[in-house]
């Protein structure tokens, strides 16, 4: 039997367990070379992905396929530092800013908008939006863009606005009346009232009116006329009058509920009426006695007999009136009543020519006194007092010769 000793046997063993580590030891070695020359080669890029910066160790040979690998989608409304073709080189810093969406609602126009613009004002001005003084925008120049903003903008337009007395041009934004009331800070009374309405809408170029309406009590006093009472009197000269209770005027209070629009009055209602005192009346008495001339026989004149002696003697045109005649009251300028005393010898004169209570004759109606004056009676000219109308149309127009006899 041919057998190997036992130490030759066991020295074989070992050197084959020695082999296997080192076999194993250098695969370990070159696996881990090959990482380490792998990962040695790698170009060190600095990205800021959408604000946040990264270190990135890559063997991309173009910035595309460094996004690519990190799963960043680049669109045509994104910001890039370089171009996605460019040679990646260690060191590099890239910079992607992806695009927000930005809706513009412009008056009655509305679209979006993708844009890396960092603030309102940069985006403004990359879309050329331009604003005046007197346009609204919901946010202001310095707010940031952020992801779905919706940028509003009012379109301010001109219009007049009358309020109360003042008229003035200014611009708004407002849809209706009352939101433009409101945003000019305007306030309206109770009363006050608009036109157009406070629902209707707001026309550029358009006029809206306010009318200022207050109301305010006046309390008025006012004076009551005193009557007139005349009594006949006998022992009076007919033509001739005595005040025997001179008259007083009342005084009545009235109180008014006075509408105004914008200052001017509009509408007056009286609310109550006092009477703070009464009047009273002024008593007249009238003379009756019938004065009778002596001529120098001794007889009686009348009415149609030949002029007294004595006075001034001048010629007149003659006319005739009733108490009743147009627009006429019946009490003469000197306060006689003719219609309660239908009887008297009264001639209306022009006092520049004949004064007031002279007692006179006149051709043909015989003595009287200047007791009254009209329009239409000037310089030598008399109108005589008769009972009616007829005895005035007999009486017509003529010429008279009159004396005046104090």
């Amino acid at each position: 039997m041919n057998t190997k000793p036992a130490i030759y046997s066991n020295f074989s063993s070992i050197t084959r367990k020695k082999l296997g580590l080192f076999i194993a030891s250098f695969i370990v070695f070159l696996a881990t070379l090959t990482i380490l020359v792998y990962e040695g080669t790698k170009k060190t890029v600095a990205v800021s992905v959408d604000g946040e910066k990264i270190i990135v160790k890559t063997h991309a040979d173009t910035i595309g396929d460094m996004l690519k690998d990190l799963n960043v989608v680049v669109d045509k409304d994104d910001y890039i530092s370089h171009a996605l073709n460019s040679e990646v080189k260690n060191k590099l810093s890239v910079v992607w800013e992806p695009a927000k969406k930005v809706t513009i609602q412009d008056g009655e126009h509305e679209k979006d908008v993708y844009t890396t613009a960092k603030t309102v004002k940069e985006f403004m001005e990359s879309q050329e939006l331009h604003v005046n003084d007197h346009d609204k925008m919901n946010y202001s120049f310095e707010d940031p863009i952020y992801e779905n903003l919706k940028l509003v903008i009012d379109r301010a337009f001109p219009l007049v606005i009358k309020n109360g007395k003042q008229e003035e041009e200014v611009w708004s934004t407002s849809t209706t009346v009352a939101d433009f009331l409101e945003q000019q800070g305007i306030t309206l009374g109770e009363l006050d009232r608009v036109e157009p309405e406070l629902d209707k809408k707001v026309e550029p170029n358009s006029k809206i009116k306010i009318v200022r309406i207050e109301k305010v009590t006046d309390v008025v006093e006012e004076p009551i006329d005193y009557a007139i009472i005349t009594k006949k009197d006998s022992t009076l000269a007919a033509g001739t009058e005595k005040v025997v209770q001179q008259g007083k005027e009342g005084m009545l209070k009235k109180e008014y509920e006075v509408t105004k629009e914008n200052g001017k009055e509009v509408n007056r209602e009286l609310i109550s009426e006092t009477k703070v005192k009464d009047s009273v009346n002024k008593v007249v008495a009238v003379g009756t006695k019938v004065v009778v001339a002596q001529v120098s026989r001794g007889k009686t004149v009348s009415a149609n007999s030949d002029a007294p002696s004595g006075g001034k003697e001048m010629y007149v045109s003659a006319t005739a009136y009733t108490a009743y005649c147009n627009g006429c009251s019946g009490v003469t300028a000197t306060g006689i009543n003719l219609r309660a005393n239908p009887n008297l010898k009264v001639i209306a004169v022009d006092p520049r020519v004949i004064p007031l209570g002279t007692k006179v004759w006149v051709e043909g109606y015989g003595y009287a006194v200047a007791g009254d004056t009209g329009g239409a009676i000037k310089g030598n000219r008399i109108d005589v007092f008769v009972a009616s109308k007829e005895e005035a149309y007999r009486f017509g127009r003529r010429q008279v010769k009159i004396r005046i006899l104090n």
